[in-house]
């Protein structure tokens, strides 16, 4: 008879993992104990709907417990010509996700002649996200925000997903990440229907900011290093990605408003 006061808890998944983590773990991936996991980790990422488009974006920083792992990681993928995935969560699994769905896209437009529709590409992203799950309880969790243009709605659109692979829209914003929920606070502020594109660009700079004022793993922007969040346009144009130059330039405006 198992007692419960052998493991301290009545949380039959905390139990279960515990007494045969073989059972949850992938058969490709050894079950370890997550004091031996030393993986990087991906923070803030959000996406903002505009009147052309989408603006989605996030920071550069990447966590190694309590240490930078990384300054300059990339978390802002291109799809295809229209569509954009921002990962946040553990850096390495995050980048082999992204890029395999790059791949995944590209391919299903050469064999089937045809590009794959957004509400395809999410479903799909669903589907990379639900194959991740048992990494995903050894702590390895992945997770995508993706946004990209719907050439037929004639407008930007936003997924989000769970860790389980779960699907979900948003109609105006999203954040992700240790700082997503101080991103949101400012976009839930400052974010109104129809935003111009330097309006999107700012409120973006803003809730990024504000994310790492209040989140150690958050990265802001870095003057003397020259590094600065990563800002990419989605419209019916395309996929553009804003120069540094200009995102510095956002960023200075902004601290010259906190000034005055």
């Amino acid at each position: 008879m198992l007692e419960l006061g052998d493991y301290g808890t009545s949380d039959f998944l905390q139990i279960l993992k515990r007494r045969h983590p073989e059972l949850l773990a992938s058969p490709a991936v050894p079950p370890v104990q997550p004091a031996e996991i030393r993986a990087y980790e991906g923070t803030t990422v959000l996406a903002v709907v505009y009147g052309e488009g989408i603006v989605i974006a996030g920071d550069r920083q990447a966590t190694e417990g309590y240490q930078v792992g990384e300054r300059r990681i990339q978390k802002v993928y291109q799809i295809d010509r229209r569509s954009a995935i921002a990962i946040a969560g553990a850096a390495g699994p995050c980048i082999e996700m992204a890029k395999l769905f790059q791949v995944e896209v590209e391919f299903y437009e050469k064999t089937e002649g045809v590009s794959l529709s957004l509400e395809g590409q999410a479903n799909f992203l669903a589907h990379l996200v639900r194959a991740n799950l048992g990494l995903a309880m050894q702590g390895l969790i992945v997770l995508p925000l993706f946004a990209g243009y719907d050439v037929k709605r004639k407008c930007g659109r936003i997924f989000k997903y769970d860790a389980i692979g779960g699907r979900y829209e948003e109609d105006d914003y999203y954040a992700i990440g240790s700082g997503g929920k101080d991103a949101r606070a400012t976009l839930k502020k400052r974010y109104r229907p129809g935003l111009s594109r330097q309006d999107a660009l700012g409120i973006v700079a803003e809730a990024l900011w504000d994310a790492a004022d209040e989140d150690i793993a958050t990265g802001g922007p870095d003057f003397i290093r020259k590094i600065f969040p990563t800002m990419s346009l989605i419209t019916e144009a395309g996929v553009s990605e804003v120069p540094e130059v200009t995102v510095e330039g956002i960023y200075r405006e902004f601290i010259s408003r906190l000034e005055q």
